[in-house]
């Protein structure tokens, strides 16, 4: 199980050197994401992609489950209307529910690309000040390890906490 470690950076220079010292204790770099202002330029540094950026994750979610709880709604009135053909009732209801989450789950995916991650929105006021989000996503053993590692090298690195829920399949 991996944990995110949330770290503000004063600039890209010392982004660029926790970076490496990232790498040299053997974290890989996709495990490894920065955010930062748009005209800052973050040369090699792993730039956070949609599914750390976005709430890509959280509206596929709610998109399933209100989806499929939509389907099962709508078969249970059509059943109730007599508007399926008696015998079909549990295909019926199946093929709403099915559909109905892949619909929810589709729209409300469209929709979270262009909402910015809501776990983030408490570091957007230092982001647009200038600083370096850098998230690390670390197996649980290691927390102690990697943030003595950046707090040791680096006491200008602003600990933002641990994030205990990330994807499973980042």
């Amino acid at each position: 199980m991996r944990r995110r470690l949330y770290f503000l950076l004063p600039n890209t220079k010392i982004a660029q050197v926790v970076h490496t010292e990232l790498l040299l204790a053997k974290i890989e770099e996709r495990h490894m994401h920065v955010i930062a202002r748009p005209d800052i330029d973050l040369r090699e540094l792993p730039e956070a992609g949609l599914l750390q950026k976005t709430d890509v994750m959280r509206g596929l979610q709610m998109g399933l489950i209100l989806g499929g709880l939509t389907g099962m709604i709508l078969s249970y009135i059509a059943i109730q209307l007599q508007l399926i053909v008696p015998g079909l009732e549990v295909w019926s209801v199946t093929s709403l529910t099915i559909g109905g989450a892949f619909i929810g789950a589709f729209a409300s995916t469209m929709v979270a690309l262009n909402m910015m991650n809501t776990r983030l929105a408490r570091f957007q006021p230092d982001i647009e000040k200038g600083r370096i989000l850098y998230m690390v996503d670390i197996p649980f053993q290691r927390i102690e390890e990697i943030t003595n590692l950046v707090r040791g090298h680096h006491p200008e690195a602003d600990m933002r906490g641990i994030d205990p829920r990330i994807p499973v399949f980042p």
